[in-house]
């Protein structure tokens, strides 16, 4: 590639898309990372242009769309796309065909068929393709992951994961679309993330059982959905994402043969992110307050002061990119391939396909 330059010189970054995961996740972390640079954002909006100059600096490079941006390859090591869901497939194809290594955001695809052509593309390029599963890196999940290491739960029989909202008016927007082209509804945006975390955990699903609902008036796709994965371990995901929950349910409640563990509250780094706040050396980053905390224990609700205080894991967002920088300079491991992204959606499509026919779906 001829864009990779000596150890010293940072990857040059060209980011397509400044809406919210643009603007909010990806440029932030991408600036903060030692060995990346934001070189050049992909915009048409001249609001988002100059936000992002306000932000990065006249340095900063814009183009209008991908294929400007594409026809100075040679001056870049990485794509970014944080583009709408739609775009991803054609945008990440046409970066590696063009001998950039990619990262997607999440969905990285409409179909697990479309995510194996790509991570095929890329393996026979010889090319990185990553998708920013930002949520592998949240406070809570890395806790969890610190309890199942420390076998502080036995064995997990039942895991419960929430992303639930209270939005009783849709905001529209692609994300809100009725239109199947635009891999809108909540099953495909927070569930990916659910999904994710589950199969991460426990492997991969043997079968799996969802019901889905629009509930709104004026909504055209399902903003209440619920997912249910028998891994082939045998244990059990229940996975629930909504926009219409009027009490908030835990994040996550683990039941195990020893002990429990229970969550409320949402990892601080995208309020964080929102808020201007932004990682770096002596910055204490992804920490919540003690109150925030779970608890271990069992046999009584964490509620009614049952269990023990379990001190959360610092949320570790820069991480991921971290990672990216490291595995096209030195070769280390991909964060998050596109083949674990196709696994996942093997069960998104099952479960749509559950809802869709009232029926258990086989993986």
């Amino acid at each position: 590639m001829t864009g990779m330059t000596g150890t010293g010189t940072p990857l040059r970054v060209g980011l397509v898309g400044y809406g919210l995961a643009g603007s909010v996740f990806h440029a932030p972390l991408i600036a903060t990372t030692e060995g990346l640079a934001l070189d050049t954002v992909v915009t048409s909006n001249p609001e988002r242009e100059a936000q992002a100059r306000a932000e990065f600096g006249d340095g900063l490079r814009f183009a209008a769309t991908p294929e400007e941006l594409l026809e100075r390859a040679d001056e870049l090591d990485l794509i970014v796309i944080a583009s709408p869901n739609k775009t991803h497939v054609p945008i990440a194809t046409a970066a590696l065909r063009a001998g950039l290594p990619v990262v997607v955001d999440k969905p990285i695809a409409g179909t697990a068929a479309e995510a194996r052509e790509l991570a095929s593309l890329a393996d026979e390029r010889g090319l990185l393709l990553s998708v920013f599963q930002n949520r592998r890196w949240d406070n809570d999940f890395l806790t969890l992951r610190k309890l199942f290491a420390e076998g502080e739960l036995g064995d997990v029989y039942r895991f419960e994961s929430r992303f639930e909202r209270w939005r009783p008016q849709p905001k529209g927007g692609w994300r809100e679309s009725g239109d199947p082209a635009e891999i809108g509804g909540l099953l495909y945006d927070l569930g990916s993330h659910l999904v994710d975390q589950a199969l991460v955990l426990f492997g991969p699903a043997a079968s799996v059982y969802a019901e889905s609902d629009v509930r709104r008036p004026g909504a055209l796709t399902d903003d209440d959905t619920f997912i249910a994965i028998t891994h082939t371990n045998g244990v059990r995901s229940h996975l629930y994402v909504s926009a219409t929950t009027a009490q908030l349910g835990p994040r996550f409640r683990v039941l195990g043969s020893q002990a429990g563990y229970v969550k409320y509250g949402l990892d601080p780094q995208e309020a964080e992110l929102r808020d201007g706040k932004r990682p770096g050396a002596g910055t204490e980053w992804g920490v919540e307050p003690e109150a925030l905390w779970g608890r271990v224990g069992s046999g009584e609700s964490p509620l009614t002061g049952g269990g023990r205080p379990e001190p959360t894991v610092p949320g570790a967002y820069p991480a991921y990119y971290a990672a990216v920088a490291a595995a096209i300079r030195d070769g280390g491991p991909n964060p998050v391939s596109a083949h674990e992204a196709a696994a996942a959606l093997d069960v998104l499509e099952a479960a749509r396909r559950s809802a869709r026919e009232s029926v258990v779906v086989s993986l």
